[in-house]
């Protein structure tokens, strides 16, 4: 009889200590390490997204780190399918452990994931530009008008919701609503699961946070700012969106001070954590909670 597979899932907000809590339980039981950060699949910015490092790397089996030039976009889908192809390759004895910030990447190895076709960028942005100067009311008036049934599934009418279904609409003929209803089961089910929210608190994040970035800065942040603005890349593709790029780009061009690229950049991290943290609360609401690193509450 086949043993089930087992998959630790570590999740939690930037800078909680999760890196290092999957390096530790993949050297004391052989696991293979799986990113589920949507940022750190991207190559150039190691040190800007914290990704793990070389000496790090070289400890355990890293798998999904900067896998994807920070030219091309990566979906969440694209990352479903790659999980798929890695699990059918590694030896079923193994334990997987899963880490990250994206909570929908862990979405969507529990519950499925609705494999919408990719969209292209011009379309999202044309779409965005159409609603941008609607209100709430008006957003959905207009989603009704082009995608009823999605609609009637929204509480409310949020830009990001509507450009995506609009957009899905418009490029496939087809209702957002009825990819979800197609959605296929989760990766992991029948698997062996242990789930993890780090949560520290919420004042000790804030510091760990303030503390990394001016780390950051120190090493390598600002020459990975410079290689992937050589590259002369659609300011619109999500690497370029990586906290730190902009505001290392501003101090650069002399916009801003080093301090004051520092400050911003600490700040839009902290405001991540926070959106992260909530998420969590929301969509994760049932898994036990850690502290700083995986200690006990």
């Amino acid at each position: 009889m086949t043993s089930q597979r087992r998959a630790v899932l570590i999740a939690g907000p930037t800078a909680s200590g999760k890196s290092a809590l999957a390096l530790e339980r993949a050297r004391s039981g052989g696991g293979v390490i799986i990113n589920a950060d949507a940022m750190q699949v991207y190559d150039t910015l190691r040190v800007v997204t914290a990704r793990p490092s070389p000496e790090d790397e070289a400890l355990a089996d890293h798998r999904l780190y900067g896998a994807v030039p920070a030219g091309e976009r990566f979906s969440t889908g694209q990352w479903v399918r790659s999980v798929e192809t890695l699990i059918a390759s590694l030896d079923p004895s193994r334990e997987l452990i899963f880490v990250g910030g994206t909570g929908l990447y862990f979405d969507a190895l529990i519950h499925g994931f609705a494999d919408v076709p990719e969209i292209s960028a011009a379309l999202t942005f044309e779409v965005q530009q159409e609603i941008q100067a609607l209100d709430e009311p008006e957003r959905m008036a207009l989603l009704l008008a082009e995608d009823p049934a999605t609609a009637q599934r929204l509480k409310v009418a949020d830009p990001q919701r509507v450009t995506r279904a609009i957009a899905v609409k418009r490029a496939t003929g087809r209702a957002l609503s009825s990819f979800q209803d197609s959605q296929q089961p989760g990766l992991l089910e029948n698997w062996a699961l242990e789930r993890m929210v780090l949560s520290p608190d919420r004042d000790v994040l804030r510091e760990r946070i303030a503390r990394r970035f001016s780390a950051m800065f120190e090493n390598g942040a600002v020459a990975e700012v410079e290689a992937i603005r050589a590259q002369n890349l659609d300011p619109a593709l999500p690497a370029m969106k990586a906290i730190g790029v902009r505001e290392i780009s501003d101090w650069l061009d002399g916009v801003h001070s080093r301090e004051d690229a520092i400050t911003l950049a600490t700040i839009a991290t902290q405001q991540y954590a926070k959106r992260q943290r909530t998420w969590f609360r929301n969509r994760m609401g049932d898994w036990p909670r850690l502290g700083l690193g995986g200690a006990p509450l």
